[in-house]
């Protein structure tokens, strides 16, 4: 195990409140808070998208993550569904000039893109950690 500064020690006795560590966090609250899949209290992300290595907080080898283009493809459907709805009902009600359409709905799919991405990566590691345990290190069997 590498050794240093706040690098990957195994957790010590005061780690975790009790001196034992809690069961295994949900997969939707450890995604959705971006942290550990194994233990839900160490960070998930060392900068805006890069999985951390290993755990801080449990030391689960976590880089076999492998989340590829699903954040994205699941954010690009689930905004475009929301965003297009939301042109057609503005547009069919008030029928606002276009102009009004290209300021308002870019801003919003960019923030809607960025502030979910993160989030949406977290529960797909998260998934991935549940389902397929045994390619990150994590002890015991996949369940289900």
């Amino acid at each position: 195990m590498v050794t240093g500064p706040g690098v990957n020690r195994p957790p010590g006795p005061d780690a975790f409140p009790g001196g034992r560590p809690p069961g295994p966090p949900s997969v939707w609250s450890a995604g959705l808070r971006c942290r550990c899949p194994n233990c839900g209290q160490g960070r998930l992300f060392q900068g805006f998208l890069t999985v951390v290595e290993r755990c801080e907080v449990c030391g689960v080898d976590l880089r076999a993550h492998d989340t590829g283009d699903g954040p994205a493809v699941f954010i690009i459907l689930i905004l475009g569904f929301a965003v297009v709805g939301a042109a057609l009902a503005i547009e069919i009600a008030y029928e606002p000039p276009l102009w009004v359409h290209a300021l308002a709905w870019p801003p919003l799919v960019l923030g809607g893109s960025l502030g979910l991405l993160r989030p949406f990566k977290g529960v797909m590691v998260a998934l991935a950690f549940h389902h397929r345990r045994d390619t990150f290190g994590g002890s015991g069997p996949a369940a289900g």
